[in-house]
């Protein structure tokens, strides 16, 4: 059986500071996206950060570099951008509708703003709020459906991101009204703290919740990586965090194919 690998590269989460192996610059990012395809990789999901601080960042230019990287390096990687940056939200203890610090909510315009101009194959959907750190990732209805509306307009493929059972049911119910393209791809984020934790039943219910015939894949996240990664491939299609890891897994669907399957579904 074919087996598609997402490699997310650097991710969103503040861990450079912590792995200094972790890419920052854009040189760097688009180099371990290179080198992950070419140990293996069909697809490489792409967050970018300040190249001073190492911090997530959303800035247009720093996208565009790494895109044009990838592409002048004529792989033939899918690439994978995320949409998930501009929706963090650490409220204020004492202030009304106040804002901590950490909090980066944008509109949706400027979260999809990339998207737009770079026309990946592939970007990310998050399809629902969740519990986060000291405060929260905030996608509500409404917000998506204008995100998915600019991900449509520029020909992109959306991969929704479920976090926990909930962002399923609104991925369904939003399918179904053409929100959303009924052919998206899903992608189920296991063991996040307070979201759905990773394990062979979560993934299990979720195969039995989704659609017939829906194309899917998952991953795990810290110590539950390597455990979801045999979980998937047993069951379907699997995604790893980290360039060093994606060596281990070499029977791949490469680009075309995979670009040839999607327009048949």
């Amino acid at each position: 059986m074919p087996t598609i690998i997402t490699c997310a590269v650097t991710g969103g989460d503040d861990s450079a500071q912590r792995h200094p192996q972790v890419p920052v610059t854009p040189r760097q990012i688009a180099d371990a996206a290179i080198e992950a395809a070419q140990a293996g990789a069909a697809i490489a999901h792409i967050h970018v950060r300040d190249p001073a601080t190492g911090k997530a960042s959303m800035n247009l230019d720093l996208y565009r570099e790494v895109v044009d990287r990838v592409r002048d390096a004529k792989t033939d990687v899918v690439i994978n951008l995320t949409t998930g940056p501009g929706g963090r939200f650490v409220p204020s203890l004492e202030q009304l509708n106040g804002f901590e610090a950490g909090s980066n909510v944008r509109p949706p315009a400027e979260r999809v703003r990339h998207i737009v101009e770079l026309k990946p194959e592939i970007c990310s959907l998050d399809m629902g709020s969740l519990n986060f750190g000291k405060g929260a990732l905030i996608n509500t209805p409404a917000q998506i459906e204008l995100i998915a509306a600019s991900i449509r307009q520029a020909g992109v493929r959306p991969e929704l991101e479920i976090f926990e059972p909930g962002h399923l049911a609104l991925a369904v119910k939003m399918m179904a009204s053409g929100s959303i393209p009924s052919d998206s791809f899903l992608q189920f984020a296991l063991g996040v703290p307070w979201g759905a934790p990773a394990s062979a039943q979560m993934l299990s219910y979720f195969m039995g919740a989704i659609p017939h015939g829906m194309q899917w894949s998952a991953f795990g996240v810290g110590r539950a990586e390597f455990p979801m990664v045999a979980q998937a491939f047993i069951m379907g299609d699997i995604r790893v965090w980290g360039w060093r890891t994606i060596s281990i897994w070499t029977k791949v669907s490469r680009r075309h194919r995979i670009l040839n399957w999607w327009r048949k579904l």
